[in-house]
């Protein structure tokens, strides 16, 4: 099975909002992670983790947002998915084609595929 079989759509912004706007952002969509493209590549990714941790701060997401972002292809098996994000302890992992942001996906989803993976889950 392939990631582009499971993966779900990102919200996605291309602006600099603030951290209050970002949480509300994800409460109404009920989504744990934003995107942020620029001229349509993807410079970062916040999650509710990192609003949780700089809660009452009063800045913009470009301050904490993770830059470094390991991503996978849409045509990538589950399985390395999966060894993926086990590997490097993340729930959530954006999905490129080319440069361009054309996903998310998540250990949620590995999860409800877990009879097709090889391996313990490891998620922090």
């Amino acid at each position: 099975m392939k990631v582009k079989e499971v993966m779900s759509q990102a919200y996605v912004t291309d602006k600099d909002i603030t951290l209050e706007e970002a949480s509300k952002i994800m409460s109404k969509q009920k989504m744990g992670t934003i995107m942020i493209v620029k001229d349509k590549k993807l410079i970062g990714m916040i999650t509710e983790r990192d609003l949780l941790r700089n809660f009452g701060e009063n800045f913009k997401i470009s301050k904490i947002m993770s830059k470094s972002l390991i991503t996978i292809s849409p045509e990538a098996d589950l399985q390395e998915a999966f060894d993926m994000m086990n590997s490097h302890k993340i729930k959530r992992m954006p999905v490129v084609n080319k440069d361009e942001l054309v996903g998310i996906i998540q250990a949620t989803d590995l999860l409800l595929c877990a009879d097709e993976l090889d391996g313990e889950f490891y998620f922090n």
